[in-house]
């Protein structure tokens, strides 16, 4: 189970950010590196806990569709180790703009993540920054 968490670790510390702009579609990075499959492992760990969560919050806004995910397009805020060394206890910041199935970006979140040995992963707080005007439904 160790062996598991050192990949997590490590995509903690050096994952890379995207700014994302509202509305506008941001072009694929073009080229692969070990920190983009790096961060690509961890965001895919994290995908049903971040998609169950927006589709709770977006619901009474969208009903007829679920907001859609980009990976590639999480902003990373912050990664911190919970009681320094003492066991395998990580938070995890990032904001994240959820689309329609078109690209068009409906609002702006702000997420953090425990994820501790088990591995368990927990939401310890969402914030919802920005909406943005939705298209019609």
């Amino acid at each position: 189970m160790k062996k598991l968490f050192f990949p997590l670790i490590i995509a903690i510390t050096i994952v890379c950010s995207f700014q994302i702009k509202a509305e506008a579609r941001i072009p694929r990075p073009s080229h692969d590196s070990e920190q983009l499959r790096l961060q690509d492992m961890f965001m895919l760990m994290l995908y049903p806990y971040i998609k169950e969560e927006l589709n709770k919050y977006y619901y009474p806004i969208l009903k007829t569709y679920s907001p859609e995910i980009e990976l590639w397009k999480v902003e990373v805020i912050e990664t911190k180790r919970v009681n320094g060394f003492r066991g395998f206890i990580l938070e995890i910041t990032f904001d994240i703009e959820p689309s329609t199935a078109h690209h068009v970006s409906i609002g702006k979140d702000r997420m953090t993540y425990r994820i501790s040995y088990g591995p368990e992963v927990r939401l310890i707080n969402h914030t919802h920054l920005k909406t943005y005007k939705l298209p019609p439904q």
